[in-house]
């Protein structure tokens, strides 16, 4: 929001809209798991299940931003990784009871 608000001031421009936000790469839910528990500083413990079959085929098994929005926008500065991102909101968040 910050970066929006000198863009829009200094290029007397705006920028509005929703902005899907991320790398850019696609990362799977065990990703995210598997970054949540390194931000707990603990050893992943998961257990799988089957998928269920009526949402099998329909199921979004990974996630990826569509950053092309945000970059026509200006935005050129890199992004925190998943690992990253996930370990300083739980480590600066989460585990001091701060939530977002």
């Amino acid at each position: 929001c910050h970066w929006f608000m000198e863009q829009s001031i200094s290029n007397h421009a705006f920028s509005s809209g929703i902005f899907n936000l991320g790398t850019g790469e696609a990362r799977s839910f065990n990703h995210l798991v598997k970054s949540t528990y390194a931000g707990l500083d603990r050893k992943p413990e998961i257990r799988y299940i089957d998928m269920p079959g009526d949402i099998r085929e329909t199921y979004q098994y990974y996630t990826q931003a569509d950053m092309q929005k945000l970059r026509d926008a200006g935005y050129r500065h890199e992004m925190y990784s998943l690992e990253d991102g996930v370990k300083d909101y739980v480590k600066n968040y989460l585990s001091k009871n701060i939530y977002y």
